[in-house]
């Protein structure tokens, strides 16, 4: 109901499966136990869910896939980016034209982790947070984008960066996670 009173800034959003166990679990082990090889593994697990190969292999080479960036303290805490790794996964495996790009939509403020937060807090944490490269947005204009990430929860983190390339010039935008927590 949320979406029809403040409809999100994404033109389609994609998920190949609900954040619970045992999924939950892998995703954690994944993301917080230097675990970058299970990107592939992920990433053929997305391209099985509905929508989400037909919307990569659609791409043209102009077209863009693009990872949730991580702020340099959790990059550095993490020693990778989970989102990257989906990434980069995802465009060989769909055999897609469109390039992934990690540095095109940037992160440029650090932000409290969002796992406590509720729905006003999240989006009240992450704003101003993304923002695109200001010496590469004519990469963006008119272009469609896929931004990639492993969960989506409560949609800010990533609505928020959507905005930024929305407001760069991209023309269509989708949203693929690997997993979604359920609705409250």
């Amino acid at each position: 109901m949320d979406c029809i009173r403040r409809p999100p800034p994404v033109d389609n959003a994609l998920v190949a499966f609900t954040y619970a166990y045992p999924w939950s679990e892998l995703i954690t082990h994944y993301k917080f136990g230097n675990r970058p090889g299970w990107g592939p593994f992920f990433a053929e697990l997305m391209l099985g869910a509905a929508g989400v190969r037909p919307v990569l292999e659609a791409l043209h080479a102009d077209d863009l896939i693009i990872p949730m960036p991580l702020s340099a303290q959790r990059l550095q805490s993490r020693g990778f980016n989970q989102a990257w790794e989906l990434t980069r996964a995802l465009a060989r495996q769909s055999g897609t034209l469109a390039q992934p790009d990690a540095r095109l939509l940037l992160r440029v403020r650090h932000t409290q982790p969002q796992t406590t937060l509720q729905r006003e807090a999240r989006l009240a944490n992450v704003k101003g947070a993304f923002q695109a490269d200001p010496l590469r947005t004519h990469l963006l204009a008119r272009r469609r984008v896929v931004l990639v990430d492993d969960v989506m929860t409560s949609g800010a983190s990533l609505f928020t960066a959507a905005e930024a390339l929305r407001a760069a010039g991209a023309a269509h935008i989708t949203v693929m996670a690997l997993a979604r927590t359920s609705a409250p």
